[in-house]
């Protein structure tokens, strides 16, 4: 499997995005402006926020400054929705304040890369009027594609057309997903992987399989997962603000697991159990 920082997947609308992609949820201030501006550094060309992290316009001054075109850079946000249906103006209109934050390089036409629903609250109406903004504002350009975040298989099936392009759910060894992940491969939509490293839980790093697996490769835990991540065919979003971590997450294109490790990685699925983070993807 010959993969590289440089590997993109190709979406269902014909644009790619970069494969591995850089996280900021939780990073806040001159952490994130620094880990933004060190992720592209060491290679990375994907950077993931939301409105929910309050980052968006700390991630648009550090791409300013890292000196790249805009072109070179895939930017991912998301709109949090609330239990309360909205209408699609509404929503609209919030979309256009993630434009104004997260595109800061003062070109003429600023636009978002991949825009995301959060979440899938405010029922099935609620869905509909928030997917509609989305596909309004993808229709008139400035946002170049449109998917979602923690949807299940009942919200995605319920969506109005087009289809997302992306579904980005928890995704790493202890929580696969299964039903989500199948359906979205059934369908032409990409996953993306959050807290692919399982938020350094100390416990599951104390995996057997794991550890056997880092010593193996003489690499570290972090860089396993990523790389599984990788070979499913996932888009992960690992996160750290830590320099070195940046780029040994980044360091994971010189080996490849063997077919029996991708099992004995896949064996660890603990279903719905496994989650490590708010993972709302049985809304009603």
């Amino acid at each position: 499997m010959s993969l590289s920082i440089e590997t993109s997947i190709k979406l269902a609308t014909g644009r790619s995005i970069p494969q591995l992609g850089y996280g900021v949820y939780q990073a806040r201030s001159k952490e994130c402006e620094d880990g933004v501006k060190e992720s592209i550094k060491v290679g990375y060309r994907h950077v993931d926020s939301a409105q929910a992290y309050h980052n968006e316009d700390i991630v648009g001054r550090a791409v300013v400054q890292s000196g790249l075109p805009r072109s070179e850079i895939f930017l991912t946000t998301k709109y949090m929705p609330s239990h309360t249906v909205h209408s699609t103006e509404s929503v609209y209109d919030i979309l256009k304040k993630s434009l104004k934050k997260i595109d800061r390089t003062g070109d003429e036409n600023p636009y978002i890369d991949l825009m995301l629903i959060h979440a899938p609250f405010g029922g099935e109406q609620g869905r509909k009027n928030n997917w509609e903004a989305l596909v309004q504002a993808q229709k008139e350009g400035w946002i170049k594609d449109i998917g979602v975040s923690n949807f299940g298989v009942p919200h995605l099936k319920s969506l109005p057309s087009p289809k997302p392009v992306i579904n980005q759910i928890e995704l790493h060894p202890f929580c696969q997903q299964k039903e989500i992940v199948n359906y979205c491969k059934e369908n032409d939509i990409a996953i993306q992987a959050y807290s692919p490293l399982i938020r350094a839980d100390e416990n599951r790093y104390k995996n057997p399989v794991l550890i056997e697996l880092a010593k193996k490769y003489n690499k570290e835990i972090p860089q396993i997962l990523i790389r599984w991540s990788l070979q499913k065919g996932y888009i992960p979003l690992p996160k750290s603000t830590t320099p070195s971590r940046i780029k040994t997450n980044a360091d994971v294109y010189d080996f490849e697991l063997s077919s029996e490790d991708m099992k004995s990685l896949d064996g660890l699925d603990e279903g719905a159990k496994g989650a490590c983070t708010w993972n709302p993807v049985d809304q009603p």
